[in-house]
């Protein structure tokens, strides 16, 4: 049954990602970058929960996951898909607070 649904959360559904956590991000100069505590709840993608499972399966660190999400919160939330922010070239996610998956 897990196998199951994290072979659709792969590949079609995606997975909910709720934290409270700092966010900090490169941006272009002129816009604010600085780091701060944020409780976002945002669906990433079947293409980075791919990336979390095969990360994951050969012992990946915590540094290597968090860097999956927040390239998957980057592109959802913070550039909305393509439809704003695109300047913003990294983003990082630090001092979590606690993070929950749900698939």
């Amino acid at each position: 049954m897990r196998k199951r649904r994290q072979k659709k959360a792969a590949t079609t559904g995606g997975i909910t990602v709720e934290t409270r956590a700092r966010f900090g991000y490169t941006a272009p100069v002129g816009t604010t970058d600085d780091g701060r505590f944020r409780r976002l709840t945002v669906h990433l993608l079947p293409e980075y929960v791919q990336r979390l499972f095969d990360a994951r399966d050969p012992g990946a660190s915590d540094q290597q996951m968090r860097g999956i999400i927040a390239e998957g919160f980057k592109e959802v939330y913070f550039q909305d898909g393509g439809g704003r922010a695109m300047g913003l070239s990294d983003a990082e996610i630090n001092d979590i607070d606690y993070l929950d998956l749900d698939y």
